[in-house]
């Protein structure tokens, strides 16, 4: 049975993983032609501070409604991958961090200690 403060810790990396990984994507590595970066980053990543403050203190609840979030962005990471050639391996990096996000999310509240 895995430790929950490893499980932990493997949620907030995917966490921040996909924090980090969108505002340096559309900020500097591959910056939207169509939109501005502002919009880009408001629309994207604003989203991603609504659970920060649950997931910093251990919140079970804040993790566990999390995961729908990391399903919304690992879809959105399918989408680039497949769609772009150009960005194909920024989306299956996107991939990576929510499924460890998710998963790691979903092993905690079952095998993390109760509160």
């Amino acid at each position: 049975m895995p430790r929950p403060q490893f499980l932990y810790a493997l949620t907030l990396t995917g966490y921040f993983g996909t924090l980090a990984l969108l505002v340096a994507w559309y900020s500097w590595l591959a910056p939207s032609d169509l939109f501005p970066v502002s919009l880009v980053l408001l629309v994207l990543v604003l989203p991603l501070f609504a659970p920060l403050r649950g997931l910093l203190h251990e919140r079970r609840y804040t993790i566990a409604w999390s995961c729908f979030l990391a399903v919304c962005y690992f879809t959105h990471g399918v989408v680039e991958g497949y769609s772009s050639p150009v960005t194909r391996y920024l989306g299956l990096l996107e991939v990576t961090f929510t499924s460890v996000w998710f998963l790691a999310a979903l092993a905690y509240i079952r095998f993390g200690r109760k509160t």
